[in-house]
């Protein structure tokens, strides 16, 4: 019996006109070419079919009853072939398919890949026919570089490609061999023979020279150029904060301690841009025009924890700010009533840019962290589609040569699949209905027990609270030392940070008893847990503050004490953490180690850290009013927490022993810091400002009704002082004052969120229904092929 042809593609050639290559980018020219391969395959088996039926007609009968005579060329299935139940019919068409015949022939391909160069070439390079004579004119013989493929060897064609490809510029050349339908091997090949036979500085003196008497000195300014903009690029990606160790930490650690890290980033920047509003509208302006206030007390040390003493009359408080108009020289004028200086064309009046400041701090924090989520969203829609597949073959970065970068990165990958495989092992777990019950209940039975203990903290803290008070007063009447009635102050802050610390361990040994099988989920519990006690005692401090039950002396501001009061709560939190990080961590492990002889180390606790950090941000919004330099005491905060907890990962830490992706985690950190933090503080912001009354003798909006009344009086000062600036008093009282505007603005911001947010989960449909059909691309093979082959059984039963 006659074997099947051989078949190579046939891949048609374009004339010049064509002015497009086939590539998978052109589908309409890529189902053309694949039409026409299905109707010359199709024409060629039809032809093969009937020579076989007529040899099948001419064999003797004896071998259709011999099965085992038959056996040798005819195997049955299942006996170790890749398709062993197929007909050759079948088998012939799957040869057929594009997948199967593309780099069959090496030779043809490289020589097609030739011409189609020398075409490139000649359309970009010589001038038109026209312009030149008969004799100048070249002839058609030279453009058949492969007349006769079978007398040219690989290594030919190989060469002549080489050539055709060192006659182009550098971007076609890369162009042509990113289209070539080879290996990687091959096009490693012929790279490397084009960089030796290439000099880069002559190649590019070559083609420039002609057109151009001085073409060496521009040879050298464009590769100098070039080279001071790679320089440039490579500068602005190191001169990113921490870009190398977050590689590391991200590789060694995984995603989930990485959000931690990118979160504290985040927050750093956050607080960056509140405190060059502030400093650069409301602190440098008071500095320059400094307040007649009492002289400031001697620094004993002990007002770096309270907050006290040498620091009340300071810019870090809102009571040293004064209420005037800071470049008018009547105001400092030694005689009082006579000014007889000329008022200034544009009064800088403190308390207007006091308020305003605080109040652009806000929106724009407002709109950095809605611009945060939408993104984080984005992401984390997009990684939740990676599959396997995409890090296995696509997650390699080529471009990374040094050894440190190749291990960092080899580890990254590793962690990234260990990610993915512990996440599908976790959603292939099921559980019976008596497992699924006794886990809600036990589950009911954690939360009741957490949310207990949380109410039990609150009142703790609001009983210490009230004790607190009272002992203050009672060392005011007797007349105790300053010192002592500072002492006195950070018992609240103690025993605010005591059970912000111990509590979270409570909840762990909680999460251990429900015995939660995702990671996430389980971080996910531990975080809103911990954000419950923190928001209960936050809501009991900002009434306590509001209704001004706080321990504060006659002769200070009550915002100045508030402001003293968080203050002590953000250094009692630093203190506590890095408690925390010492025992917790390092003590930890040292026992760990020397005591148990053991190489196991604890985990970085996310959920706990992660809150802390939320806490601490909450901390600095809340008290951005009444102390406009306390976010550059977080900043401080900041950047000292991510070196020790980066220090104590890396020595203190193991990676966690269930690895998973934290891209959704990532959105939840920055949507906690959005509504619950944000909002809050925004909420108590507001309230501050248009229902509660400032003090009397001190501070910029000292002896007026509200904050807000006394923002219409100012603008009325400053359209008299100057009718230039009237724009800004209707700015004001129609953009600022007017409810309505503010309402419809509110509305279009939700609208705009829940619209993003619509359009990201469409996305999210189109993507999951486009992975099914992918999936379902095989299944279509399958169908197509068996369908073959109940057309070749029929056609064989018939005949």
């Amino acid at each position: 019996m006659s074997q099947p042809p051989s078949i190579t593609l046939c891949v048609p050639e374009g004339t010049e006109s064509d002015g497009q290559e086939l590539s998978p980018d052109n589908e309409r020219a890529l189902h053309t070419s694949f039409h026409q391969l299905i109707m010359e395959q199709s024409s060629l088996i039809e032809a093969d079919l009937e020579l076989e039926l007529q040899e099948r007609s001419r064999e003797p009968p004896a071998c259709l009853d011999t099965r085992d005579a038959c056996a040798v060329a005819w195997p049955e299935p299942g006996q170790g072939e890749e398709h062993p139940s197929y007909s050759p019919a079948s088998l012939q068409i799957l040869a057929s398919m594009p997948s199967r015949t593309i780099g069959r022939s090496l030779g043809a391909i490289i020589s097609q890949y030739c011409n189609r160069t020398a075409r490139l070439r000649r359309r970009s390079s010589r001038p038109p026919l026209q312009q030149l004579c008969h004799a100048a004119r070249p002839s058609l013989r030279q453009y058949n570089l492969d007349t006769d493929p079978a007398s040219a060897t690989l290594e030919e064609k190989r060469r002549l490609l080489v050539k055709e490809l060192l006659s182009l510029s550098p971007s076609q050349c890369s162009h042509m061999l990113l289209t070539m339908p080879l290996s990687l091997a091959e096009k490693h090949i012929i790279r490397r023979q084009l960089s030796g036979q290439r000099s880069p500085l002559g190649q590019r003196a070559h083609h420039w020279a002609p057109f151009s008497p001085c073409g060496w000195p521009k040879v050298c300014i464009v590769l100098g150029c070039r080279g001071l903009w790679y320089r440039l690029l490579s500068l602005l990606r190191t001169a990113q904060p921490w870009h190398y160790t977050l590689k590391q930490i991200g590789g060694r650690f995984g995603s989930s301690v990485l959000s931690y890290f990118l979160f504290l980033k985040t927050l750093l920047m956050l607080n960056f841009v509140s405190f060059f509003i502030l400093l650069a509208f409301v602190v440098v302006m008071q500095a320059v025009y400094p307040s007649a206030s009492v002289s400031p007390q001697p620094f004993t040390g002990l007002e770096l924890l309270t907050g006290a003493g040498f620091f009340t009359n300071s810019l870090l408080y809102y009571g040293y700010y004064s209420n005037v108009t800071l470049n008018d020289p009547c105001t400092y004028s030694p005689r009082g009533s006579e000014c007889p200086l000329t008022a200034p064309v544009f009064p800088y009046n403190l308390p207007l840019a006091y308020l305003f400041s605080v109040g652009v701090s806000f929106l724009v924090t407002c709109i950095l962290l809605v611009y945060s989520v939408s993104r984080s969203f984005l992401e984390s829609v997009r990684s939740s589609t990676a599959v396997l597949a995409i890090k296995v073959f696509c997650a390699w970065d080529f471009k990374v040569v040094q050894r440190r970068s190749v291990k960092l990165q080899c580890e990254n990958i590793c962690t990234q699949l260990k990610e993915l495989l512990g996440e599908q092992c976790s959603r292939a777990r099921s559980q019976s209905r008596c497992q699924c019950l006794r886990h809600y209940l036990v589950m009911l039975l954690a939360w009741v027990l957490a949310l207990g203990s949380a109410s039990g903290c609150v009142l703790i803290v609001h009983y210490l609270s009230e004790r607190m008070h009272t002992v203050q007063q009672e060392q005011q009447a007797q007349g105790s030392a300053r010192w002592q009635q500072e002492i006195i102050l950070l018992v609240l802050p103690f025993m605010v940070s005591l059970l912000n610390a111990l509590m979270p361990h409570l909840f762990n040994l909680l999460a251990l008893w429900e015995k939660q099988d995702s990671p996430m989920t389980q971080v996910s519990v531990a975080i809103f847990r911990n954000l419950i006690l923190k928001t209960m005692v936050l809501i009991l401090l900002c009434y306590q503050w509001l209704s001004r039950s706080i321990i504060c002396s006659t002769e200070e501001c009550w915002e100045t004490c508030v402001g003293q009061d968080l203050y002590r709560f953000m250094v009692m939190d630093f203190i506590f953490t890095l408690l925390d990080t010492l025992f917790g961590e390092l003590i930890w492990r040292l026992i760990l180690e020397k005591r148990h002889k053991t190489k196991q180390r604890p985990e970085f606790d996310i959920a706990r850290n992660v809150l802390e950090l939320i806490y601490g941000q909450t901390l600095t919004w809340l008290g951005i009013l009444f102390a406009p330099l306390l976010p550059a005491l977080q900043m401080l905060k900041l950047l000292l927490l991510f070196y020790i907890k980066k220090t104590s990962l890396m020595r203190n830490c193991q990676s966690p022993s269930k690895p998973w992706q934290a891209s959704r985690m990532s959105t939840m950190f920055i949507t906690l810091l959005c509504f619950p933090s944000f909002l809050g503080a925004a909420a108590f912001f507001s309230y501050t400002i248009w229902s509660v009354q400032p003090s009397e003798t001190c501070g910029p909006f000292r002896g007026l009704e509200t904050i807000y009344k006394s923002g219409k009086s100012w603008m009325l000062v400053l359209e008299k002082s100057n009718p230039n600036i009237t724009w800004f008093a209707w700015v004001y009282q129609y953009l600022l004052e007017n409810a309505s505007l503010q309402f419809f603005m509110s509305a279009g911001l939700i609208a705009v969120i829940y619209l993003n947010i619509q359009v990201v989960r469409g996305r999210q449909k189109v993507i999951c229904l486009l992975q099914e059909q992918i999936a379902n691309e095989g299944e279509d093979k399958t169908f197509l092929i068996q369908k073959f082959q109940n057309i070749y059984e029929q056609r064989d039963r018939r005949s």
